[in-house]
């Protein structure tokens, strides 16, 4: 799973999380259960707001608001991002 904040004018990314990350995903645990999906949710605000950013749009393309993406989102949004 993985996060990314992309400037859409710009074409590039700000900044970037995933469970390819080997202190998310965490020794021996599934990198594709919620709490990976919370750390990348956490790890992904944090860098946001090392970068200033403050406000983004939460585009889940195909994905369904559910477990792993609404994990990650919740996440994200105590850790100070705005959607």
């Amino acid at each position: 799973m993985y996060a990314q904040i992309i400037d859409d004018e710009q074409g590039r990314t700000l900044v970037s999380a995933s469970t390819l990350e080997k202190d998310i995903s965490g020794a021996g645990s599934p990198a594709g259960n919620k709490d990976a999906a919370i750390q990348v949710g956490q790890r992904i605000a944090e860098r946001a707001a090392e970068s200033g950013i403050k406000q983004v749009v939460f585009d889940r393309g195909t994905c369904q608001y559910h477990g792993r993406v609404a994990a990650l989102a919740v996440a994200a949004r105590e850790g100070g991002l705005e959607f």
